[in-house]
């Protein structure tokens, strides 16, 4: 029968209720459209994952959403603030905790790297022996036997290498040893060597200066904020350094200075002292190549001191260029006895007092004086004291105590009084840049900085005193110092050296050239010194400054004129000048019209 199917009669038997109702509600009767409504246990599981679905959809919902947003507020919002927070501690990060060094036109003298350094925690560790054996083989300059008695140690933290290299770090890391860890450091560095080690200095493995300007301006550099710019300028030091090493390994000597020095400024472009040390390895540096001959040794520098002699004489008025003076005898006094290395008999003039470097004519000049006249100017040139500088590393000066009238004779030519080589070119400035004794400085100026200088004497002793620098060159014991088209003035000292038992060494000597350009108007003073020179067959056997010194000064004028901006005079140029400025002074000569 229709609308009675078994199906139908089931569904009444299970107590569900059968309703004819189309899609929109209507009866269609019995033929059409019959949908099933469930009651009980059945409605009830579909109730249930119905809700379920719906949960889980929001759920995802909210996920989406919350993605979504983050997104808008990083593209709209957050780029402008994110770098800032990012950037801010990296800065910190990177940043050194010690400031680097240049040279005066910024070339990195001294800088600090990150490195790695191994440590470990030996409690951490199963196997010290197995250990110490494996990490040998990583780092093959370990003491075994110390590294072994470290990890040993009842200890969470002992060091086994502090700053080692990128393929270092690495074979450690491949061993992979339970305990053996690494940690940041940092590590001082300097690019160029030994070249300007005994100026800079060095730091200990923890980064405190302990010599040079790393120790001078250790406070300043620890802050790591501002590059330390130093007066020096690292192509000069290097002709320098270069030069004082080849006459060096010419003449055999045990050692050298030199200094190139702004004659009115007082700033220090070149610094020299020889042998040095590679600040990268100190612990391989002898005892000799740390010490600092150009501000710590002091030397008796020989007739170089004559200069100061004469200007002294000349600033006081006791004596005059055209004055003459008897050299034909040597001077005796009690056992000691003053004479020329090449005797003159007769009357030399003051000029050639100086040109050809008597001893004995320089004696009469400072007798002349007096010796009250003679300590005060010594004194005020800087030569009774220490030459003030940033460096820590600064030689005191050895006067004769007390001083006697044999004292003055022989200082008066050099020898008895021993000065640094800073302190020698310090005086030689004040007497060819017009009279003014500066203060030196290994720190760059700025322009326009005020410059401390004090007036020592006159401009007119001053331009009598370049006369005679560039005379000694031109016609004196320092003709090898001249340099084509510059026009080169200085003066010659070769000293005998002490003896440790007493008296002098023979064999023994220091051969020293100070001088300045151009001399016209000087703007730089250059030292050069070698320590126990020995004479070759070139020189005919002879080892004194006109040989070993003069020759460096010459070569490194010609070659760091072009750097500082003085450029050569030619031909009629340079005679002009040099007629103008030098007069040929010969006995007999009038020097009204000077």
């Amino acid at each position: 029968m229709i609308g009675h199917t078994p199906g139908r009669k089931a569904a009444q038997n299970r107590g569900a209720r059968v309703a004819r109702v189309t899609p929109c509600g209507r009866d269609l009767g019995p033929h059409q459209g019959w949908v099933v409504e469930l009651d009980g246990q059945a409605k009830s599981a579909l109730e249930t994952g119905r809700t379920r679905l719906l949960v889980t959809g929001f759920v995802f919902a909210l996920a989406f959403l919350g993605v979504a947003g983050r997104l808008v507020d990083l593209s709209l919002f957050g780029a402008a603030a994110e770098p800032a927070r990012a950037e801010a501690p990296t800065a910190d990060e990177l940043r050194p905790t010690r400031a680097a060094i240049t040279d005066r036109n910024g070339e990195i003298l001294a800088t600090t790297l990150p490195v790695a350094s191994v440590y470990a925690n030996p409690r951490e560790i199963r196997d010290p022996a197995m250990a110490a054996k494996r990490l040998a083989t990583a780092l093959p300059d370990l003491d075994h036997a110390a590294t072994l008695r470290r990890l040993s140690e009842d200890r969470s933290f002992v060091w086994v290498k502090r700053h080692v290299s990128p393929r270092e770090m690495a074979a450690v890391n491949r061993l992979g040893i339970p305990g053996v860890r690494f940690q940041r450091e940092e590590k001082r560095v300097y690019p160029h060597g030994s070249l300007v080690s005994q100026v800079v200095g060095l730091t200990d493995i923890d980064g405190h200066g302990i010599a040079g300007m790393e120790r001078a301006r250790d406070g300043q550099l620890a802050d790591g904020r501002s590059p330390l710019a130093l007066s020096l300028d690292l192509r000069i030091q290097y002709i320098l350094a270069e030069e004082l090493a080849a006459s060096m390994q010419t003449f055999s000597g045990i050692g050298a200075a030199g200094l190139v020095v702004d004659a009115r400024s007082g700033e220090i472009l070149a610094q020299v002292s020889l042998p040095s040390f590679d600040p990268d390895d100190p612990g391989a540096a002898s005892e000799e190549a740390r010490f600092n001959r150009a501000s710590l040794g002091v030397y008796e520098m020989g007739s170089v001191f004559k200069l100061f002699t004469a200007a002294m004489a000349l600033d006081a008025g006791t004596a005059r260029l055209t004055d003459g003076y008897d050299v034909t005898d040597p001077i005796r006094v009690g056992r000691y006895r003053i004479t020329d290395y090449h005797p003159i008999r007769g009357t030399l003039s003051v000029p050639e007092i100086i040109m050809h470097s008597s001893n004995i004519g320089t004696v009469h000049m400072a007798m002349d004086a007096g010796t009250e006249r003679l300590l005060a100017f010594y004194d005020a040139l800087g030569l009774t004291r220490a030459a003030r500088t940033e460096l820590p590393e600064s030689g005191q000066p050895l006067l004769p105590s007390p001083w006697r009238e044999i004292n003055t004779m022989t200082a008066s030519y050099g020898h008895g009084i021993a000065v640094t080589p800073l302190q020698l070119v310090r005086a030689v400035s004040a007497i060819a840049n017009g009279g003014e004794l500066p203060e030196l400085s290994l720190v760059r100026k700025e322009p326009g900085e005020p410059v401390a200088r004090t007036r020592v004497l006159t401009e007119e002793t001053s331009r009598q005193m370049r006369w005679l620098m560039r005379l000694v060159v031109e016609k004196g014991t320092g003709s090898k110092a001249d340099a084509a088209g510059y026009l080169v003035g200085g003066k010659t000292g070769t000293a005998d050296k002490l003896a440790p038992s007493g008296g002098y060494a023979k064999n023994k000597r220091i051969a020293t050239f100070v001088g300045a350009f151009p001399m016209d108007d000087p703007e730089y003073v250059i030292f050069a010194m070698v320590d126990e020179p020995k004479g070759t067959k070139e020189t005919y056997g002879y080892a004194t400054a006109g040989w070993v010194s003069a020759p460096v000064i010459g070569r490194v004028v010609e070659r760091i004129a072009p750097l500082l901006g003085i450029a050569p005079r030619r031909g009629d140029d340079e005679t002009e000048t040099e007629r103008r400025i030098v007069p040929v002074v010969y006995r007999g000569i009038d020097f009204a019209d000077r």
